[in-house]
């Protein structure tokens, strides 16, 4: 667990700014709810009148009176969007990192083989998101107690369920992506995050792009889908996951069979 313990405590830095990041934005999400409680109505009469804007967001579907319906909108969007961004983020460089920092040599001279590197690093890469799930849940929940707010755990729990395997997934393939790179890239691992959430909002819009939904992990983590319905769907959780499962057996192929410059 060596390389394991070395790859956390050499992202210790980017984890706790992002993890602060995105707990500080919940909590003030959620603080913000008794203040405009009763602004809802007239939110929703606006809201449900912006035609497209309106079903790309899914705010259709549920009503912003309720903490369920305002945390799924408002609170998922910083949780859907800021944890893919940190998941992309720590994967798109985890194998590359080596090249670029000219460590490649000093790791892979050890007598330790490429399989064992892979696993390590992909442990440590699994490790900082659930860690980061686990504390922006426990996060959400005192912040809902805070504000005198029954804790709705069922919609809440599967919120973050699917926060969590849409950050799985984007983790795997950008592990993958990884691999091929020299460099690690972090615009690359935006871009994909950027994409993938742009993807399900074209296949909110228009029926014709439904078929979006089964490329971007996005499209199992609507906030207003979840609450509606309180199930995952799990056609589009599978295929996600077999999609970040690909991205990862594709990335240990690469890595065992390139040739790595230090």
């Amino acid at each position: 667990m060596t390389i394991t313990l070395h790859e956390l405590k050499q992202n210790k830095r980017q984890f706790l700014i992002w993890t602060a990041a995105i707990g500080f934005l919940l909590a003030v999400c959620v603080f913000l709810f008794p203040e405009m409680k009763g602004e809802m109505d007239g939110m929703n009469d606006i809201f449900s009148s912006m035609g497209s804007f309106t079903e790309a967001f899914g705010m259709d579907k549920i009503s912003f009176g309720t903490l369920t319906g305002f945390y799924a909108v408002e609170c998922g969007n910083i949780l859907g969007l800021g944890g893919a961004f940190f998941a992309s983020l720590c994967a798109v460089s985890m194998l590359a990192k080596e090249e670029t920092g000219h460590t490649a040599a000093f790791l892979l001279t050890h007598p330790i083989s490429r399989i064992r590197v892979i696993l390590e690093k992909l442990a440590a890469m699994l490790l900082q998101v659930i860690l980061l799930n686990l504390i922006l849940y426990v996060l959400a929940a005192a912040s809902i107690a805070l504000i005198g707010e029954d804790i709705p755990w069922k919609e809440l729990t599967l919120l973050h369920l699917a926060y969590f395997l849409l950050q799985t997934e984007l983790a795997g393939i950008c592990f993958g992506i990884s691999a091929f790179l020299r460099r690690g890239s972090t615009g690359l691992g935006i871009g994909v995050a950027v994409l993938l959430y742009f993807l399900n909002l074209v296949a909110n819009i228009t029926e014709q792009a439904e078929f979006l939904k089964y490329l971007t992990p996005f499209g199992y983590a609507e906030g207003a889908d979840l609450i509606t319905s309180l199930r995952l769907d799990g056609r589009l959780v599978g295929i996600g996951m077999v999609l970040g499962a690909l991205g990862i057996l594709l990335g240990c192929w690469k890595y065992c069979t390139k040739d790595i410059y230090s």
